[in-house]
């Protein structure tokens, strides 16, 4: 651990104050601070960004301590020492009398006195959420608790350009510590956080960055060679990329979204990964007449719905506060309307996957369930079984449900659906 200099902390300080006002997320806020702070070396980019995440995972448990005075200094202050710091090492940048006591509170401060959702690091309508579901108090803690580390920098082979042991042979040649993910048949995981996107592997399109969660969501859908595809919010296309090489560039795969710059993130992934098969497609909305047109035309449709992204928080901490129970509600609204609009796509005897990257029942299986009480045309399909036909060891029941304290990725939940004749 390098000792603690005054230039750091004020940079920390600095990023830590606007990341705090919550108007953009965290990550960006980081991007913006290097960009206008050009100057400032690796190390001290890394102190920065570790400070401002480290800050946010345990926000709650620092307000609590902080008190009434939980200032951007006061939180950074804590996260520091309960870091394991010792007093000694504070006094290039702490003089006044109050912080040394303050310091010295934080160490003897007893996390015994936090509510349960608190010593989780999850809001409290998240744990009440989660504790009316029936999870047990053990189970939000190890949730918590999980969703509250870093994550770790999960890759996907593109199996057209490269089989998974010739990039591992590279990576070792690079030094780069890494293992083969536990599900997932073209996923790698990696130390630490190598700059992988200034390698070959990665700007010659042989390799994604992709939760090893995402990557089971495209073998849910299991598309085959030559059929008819929808990605149907689509974003910058991660899903969208993975899904393309399953059909081996063959057939024909549409990537939907509202966002015109979130399909414009995906051009240069798209010429990297050498499909061929992709057709990209701003709409309007779910009814779109593009939509229209198409259906009961499709084999394969993947909703990877909007969501309050609540199982993402290793890698945007930050959303535990730019989201609420209301927001929630609103998000509801639209997964139904999404879900409803895209299964017109599908043709008889064709899948349907709902998903998100929620720990929320509500944004989980209430959704679903009450798609399939008003759609008795579809009906559901075990995740088990999916992934056994796709030679996955991994059984979480009907649906798929990942969780990082268990399956060391983000948390994801996934249905998969098949209208009936």
């Amino acid at each position: 651990m390098p000792p603690l200099n005054q230039e750091q902390f004020h940079a920390a300080l600095d990023a830590l104050r606007n990341a705090l006002s919550f108007a953009a997320p965290a990550d960006a806020v980081l991007s913006r601070y290097f960009r206008e702070n050009p100057k400032l070396g690796s190390q001290n980019r890394h102190f920065i960004a570790e400070a401002v995440f480290g800050v946010m995972r345990q926000k709650f448990a620092l307000d609590r301590i902080c008190g009434e005075d939980n200032s951007p200094r006061r939180l950074l202050l804590a996260w520091l020492i309960r870091g394991g710091r010792n007093l000694r090492e504070f006094e290039p940048i702490v003089s006044r009398e109050d912080e040394r006591a303050f310091l010295a509170g934080v160490k003897a401060f007893k996390l015994e006195t936090l509510t349960l959702a608190e010593r989780a690091e999850l809001p409290e309508w998240v744990g009440s959420e989660l504790q009316a579901s029936g999870m047990s108090d053990d189970d939000i803690l190890s949730l918590g608790r999980a969703l509250s580390q870093p994550a770790p920098l999960d890759l996907r082979v593109n199996t057209l350009k490269m089989k998974r042991e010739a990039v591992q042979a590279e990576l070792e040649a690079l030094g780069y510590e890494h293992s083969p993910t536990p599900y997932s048949p073209f996923g790698l995981r990696l130390a630490g956080k190598p700059a992988i996107n200034r390698h070959t592997l990665f700007t010659e399109g042989a390799i994604e960055v992709q939760d090893e969660g995402s990557q089971l969501l495209g073998l849910l859908v299991g598309p085959k060679r030559g059929e008819m595809v929808a990605d149907f919010c689509a974003g910058a296309g991660g899903k969208t990329l993975l899904l393309g090489m399953l059909m081996a560039s063959s057939g024909r795969l549409y990537a939907f979204d509202v966002s015109e710059k979130r399909l414009a993130n995906l051009k240069p992934r798209l010429a990297r990964s050498g499909l061929s098969n992709v057709q990209p497609q701003r709409i309007e909305s779910e009814n779109d007449s593009r939509i229209k047109r198409l259906a009961g035309k499709l084999d394969r449709v993947l909703v990877d719905a909007p969501c309050s992204g609540m199982g993402t928080l290793r890698r945007n901490p930050d959303l535990k506060f730019r989201q609420s129970a209301t927001s929630v509600d609103e998000l509801n609204q639209k997964q139904t309307a999404i879900l409803a609009s895209a299964a017109r796509l599908v043709k008889v005897g064709g899948r349907l996957v709902y998903a998100t990257c929620s720990i929320l029942p509500r944004e989980n299986q209430g959704i679903v369930e009450a798609f399939l009480a008003a759609h008795p045309g579809f009906e559901l399909i075990p995740a088990s079984q999916v992934l056994k036909e796709q030679r996955v060891d991994l059984d979480t029941g009907n649906y798929l449900q990942l969780h990082p304290q268990i399956h060391g990725c983000d948390g994801f939940f996934a249905a998969v659906m098949t209208r009936k004749a």
